[in-house]
């Protein structure tokens, strides 16, 4: 069970001790109760546990997200609006499994055509509590954080993320849509939607094909 699961479930519930919460989490992980647990606080009762317990453990889905993991080079096709002339560029993107296997993160970096080097910051999960895929995204672009959540399609082979954030043209919420193709066994194609800022129009804004090193 991670501490962050661990806070949500006590945060109503009063003080529990340290040791009690590691314990907690290995039990999570293994998924089953342990004989060391610390005593319920008051008006809890074991399936109250179980559900916190049940909240940190990884499954199929969280395996799904780690066998990203690898070093993958990528084609960029990206453009700045609709009708524009395209700009080709490369990158390179690390995806990690970590926090054993309830989470991946994805390092990107690459050049952003006329305004130098390109790094950006992916964390990638699925909360076992709402059922969703979920991620937040950062780079070096922007100062601001997209959080999103995923639909991954009945064959597995598609993922299709909806993003929040704020434009900094309009200074108003919309949508980026992600949609994210398994073409082989070490093949990737993401593409990239968003809407035009003068036009509210949706379009493509790029297009990255990778291969797993």
């Amino acid at each position: 069970m991670t501490l962050r699961n661990l806070t949500i479930c006590v945060a109503g519930a009063g003080v529990v001790l340290l040791a009690g919460s590691f314990a907690i989490a290995q039990q999570a992980k293994e998924g089953k109760p342990g004989t060391d647990m610390p005593p319920l606080p008051a008006g809890w009762t074991e399936s109250d546990m179980q559900a916190c317990m049940a909240a940190g453990i990884p499954g199929k889905q969280h395996a799904h997200l780690a066998g990203d993991a690898g070093v993958w080079q990528g084609k960029n096709t990206m453009w700045m609006g609709p009708g524009t002339e395209p700009v080709v560029t490369d990158c390179t993107t690390t995806v990690t499994s970590f926090m054993e296997g309830r989470f991946t993160k994805c390092e990107v970096v690459g050049e952003m055509p006329g305004m130098g080097p390109f790094n950006g910051f992916g964390l990638y999960g699925f909360d076992n509590v709402t059922q969703k895929f979920v991620s937040t995204w950062v780079d070096n672009c922007g100062t601001g954080i997209m959080v999103g959540t995923g639909e991954l399609s009945d064959d597995g082979k598609t993922m299709t993320w909806n993003y929040n954030y704020t434009c900094p043209i309009t200074k108003k919420p919309t949508v980026m849509r992600e949609v994210e193709t398994t073409t082989g066994p070490n093949a990737k194609k993401l593409e990239m939607f968003g809407a035009d800022p003068k036009t509210g129009e949706e379009y493509m804004m790029m297009r990255i094909e990778s291969t797993r090193k």
